[in-house]
């Protein structure tokens, strides 16, 4: 079991998903649980439900995940993919309200350090502005 909160970066276009994700993985390493996905299942640009559930599974922690997200799409997306978890998973994953990039860097430095899924959310929201 993973003692850190698990980051998943959604993304309308696959390139910025795995770049942010690569900047997590260079700021800190392999210990942060860390999914990303982008694009829809035809190679464009979108986000697609199936996909995210997926990613959250693979960044899944008992602490938590927390979700960053690049346009509004992929935030309904997100939400709808949290509804279809199992009922015991739904509480410990939000999706935050933070810059993609750098809302997922902030918030898997929070991870790496052991906090808990509501400081990580908190962190990274405090990177948007009011």
């Amino acid at each position: 079991m993973n003692d850190k909160v698990g980051i998943v970066i959604v993304s309308h276009s696959p390139d910025v998903a795995k770049g942010a994700a690569d900047m997590v993985r260079q700021m800190v390493g392999n210990e942060v649980p860390l999914a990303f996905t982008g694009g829809d299942p035809g190679g464009g640009l979108g986000t697609s439900v199936e996909t995210i559930l997926a990613a959250i599974d693979r960044a899944w922690s008992e602490k938590g995940v927390a979700i960053l997200v690049d346009l509004g799409g992929a935030e309904t997306n997100s939400e709808m993919a949290i509804e279809m978890l199992p009922e015991d998973r739904q509480g410990r994953v939000v999706v935050c309200n933070a810059p993609i990039v750098e809302g997922a860097v902030m918030a898997a430095t929070e991870a790496w350090g052991g906090a808990t899924l509501d400081e990580v959310r908190r962190t990274a929201e405090e990177l948007s502005p009011a």
